[in-house]
């Protein structure tokens, strides 16, 4: 009886965690028309620069024949907020809560730190999924035809979030104990768009730049998805592909939630943990 009555606790306090993000966002309305705009002008700036370019000369990069570029960089804009957003709202809702004066209550909550985290990610994905899916309706609008193998592409972009959960949990670390100046957050904010083959492929940048792209598991992530979303590629089809991100997502999840657990332990230990 009293465990029930402990995830009846849990589960309000989840749940808590879970709308209040909601909340917050949708009550700032001018806010939620420019992060629309966010997400949609991107698609309509690249869209036309592949038009007024010739898509016959930008196609020439190294596209493979069955992609033409606005479906290229469609997929590349859906998917790519998923790692950089993501990583960004999770380390700014740390930085949040230690202004605000608030996160020794997570530390004294049942729950932890640790589930405030995972739910602020939670929260996370599920803006970026609204993102994903109006910008796929965009490009569906600016002619992208779609050939969904969905089971193929559901389990990438499990994939996909699980990586970028790990990820998230690296950023939240360095947040907890250097306060400002997050390296994490700040390379997948800055650079997937340049490194991980988002708006042009990776086979034309040089091998130095190539070889680090490789090491991005959404390199892996978008190259997969632009196969099973566009040419209905099956999941047999790309198994090596998912083998390389689960292989990510075994090295990641864990080093994130042990490098997080120990950077609060610093944090409480040095007494630093609510100072910003």
């Amino acid at each position: 009886m009293e465990s029930k009555g402990l995830t009846n606790i849990y589960a309000k306090l989840y749940a808590f965690l879970y709308i209040r993000g909601f909340k917050v966002w949708i009550s700032y309305k001018t806010q939620v028309i420019l992060t629309v705009l966010s997400w949609t002008l991107p698609v309509f700036t690249y869209y036309f620069v592949g038009t007024s370019l010739g898509n016959n000369l930008v196609e020439r990069i190294g596209l493979n024949p069955f992609t033409n570029y606005t479906s290229f960089f469609v997929i590349g804009l859906a998917f790519q907020g998923y790692v950089s957003s993501v990583i960004t709202t999770v380390s700014q809702r740390i930085r949040n809560e230690q202004l605000y004066g608030t996160i020794e209550y997570y530390v004294l909550s049942r729950s932890g730190v640790t589930s405030f985290l995972f739910y602020s990610a939670l929260w996370g994905f599920t803006i970026n999924t609204i993102n994903a899916l109006v910008i796929l309706g965009i490009g569906f609008g600016l002619g992208v035809k779609y050939h969904i193998d969905l089971l193929a592409s559901l389990l990438v972009i499990i994939l996909l979030i699980i990586s970028t959960l790990g990820l998230a949990f690296l950023s939240g670390a360095f947040t907890m104990v250097i306060k400002q100046g997050n390296p994490i957050s700040f390379f997948f904010s800055t650079f997937t768009t340049l490194m991980t083959g988002v708006v042009f492929p990776v086979n034309v940048m040089p091998l130095p730049l190539r070889d680090i792209s490789y090491a991005l598991p959404l390199t892996w992530a978008l190259e997969t998805l632009r196969e099973t979303m566009l040419e209905g590629v099956s999941i047999y089809q790309v198994y090596f592909p998912i083998l390389i991100l689960l292989i990510f997502d075994v090295i990641l999840l864990p080093l994130g939630v042990f490098a997080f657990k120990y950077a609060f332990k610093v944090a409480r230990v040095k007494g630093t943990l609510g100072e910003y």
